[in-house]
């Protein structure tokens, strides 16, 4: 049976940002549902709820799926004061999803990291996924342009494909290695001030055996590698393949 800790250090929030018509409903449904639709329903904001067991260790994950349209935008601010994690998605046959979209949500994380590092508070992690890489012959925006982008703002990266379920569930079990890691990264920081029985709100970039530290760019924007699915387990020790980090994204 898989390990349980505290409520409060098994939740995990999680909001997924990005331009209307990017596919954030479409990533959100097949994790949740394992399911996916043609249909597109401007999103004003869904919240889901489900649990993934990662390293033994069964983890809640609250997911909030948020409206791309700018008239909805003023919402942001709201949702982004809980996230522990936020997944920033862009269409790949549409640049301007990418570089001209999500700076905006960049720039909300980057203030609400800012507010919390002046209360003592862990940032959030960061994932920028490069969604429909099943649409190969209409990709506008390289792999290496995603990955190049995501390294600049400090994030994780990951090419997805919500159609062909392709690293959905492998971006998801990544993220939460993410949040765990800074969280112990951060308990250890605080132990290290003499607050070892301060709460930890929030999570960082960093990871437990690299260290918080802003300048450390290596430690931040990493690509995520797709894990190999388990029902709804991801044994990070049984990863079969032995090859580079670049060859591990499926899309590559």
């Amino acid at each position: 049976m898989p390990r349980t800790t505290s409520p409060s250090s098994n939740q995990i929030n999680i909001t997924i940002c990005g331009d209307g018509g990017c596919g954030k409903s479409s990533i959100t449904l097949r994790l949740v549902k394992s399911a996916w639709t043609s249909d597109y329903d401007p999103t004003i904001e869904d919240s889901y709820s489900l649990t993934r067991t990662v390293n033994g260790i069964a983890y809640l994950l609250s997911i909030t799926d948020t409206a791309g349209q700018e008239e909805y935008r003023s919402m942001a601010s709201t949702y982004s004061r809980s996230a522990d994690a936020f997944v920033l998605v862009y269409d790949i046959t549409n640049p301007d999803s990418l570089f001209q979209q999500l700076p905006y949500f960049v720039d909300l994380i980057r203030m609400e990291s800012e507010s919390r590092a002046e209360k003592g508070e862990l940032e959030p992690v960061m994932l920028v996924a490069g969604n429909k890489c099943d649409l190969k012959e209409l990709r506008r925006v390289s792999a290496r342009e995603g990955l190049e982008w995501a390294r600049a703002v400090g994030a994780g990266f990951m090419e997805t494909s919500a159609l062909s379920c392709v690293n959905i569930e492998e971006s998801f079990a990544a993220l939460v290695r993410r949040v765990v890691e800074a969280r112990e990264a951060h308990a250890i920081k605080l132990q290290g001030h003499g607050r070892a029985g301060a709460g930890t709100l929030g999570v960082g970039t960093g990871s437990a055996n690299q260290g918080h530290q802003h300048g450390d760019s290596w430690s931040k924007t990493q690509p995520l590698p797709p894990l190999p699915p388990k029902g709804d387990e991801y044994e990070e020790e049984k990863r079969p393949w032995k090859a580079s980090w670049f060859s591990r994204l499926k899309c590559w």
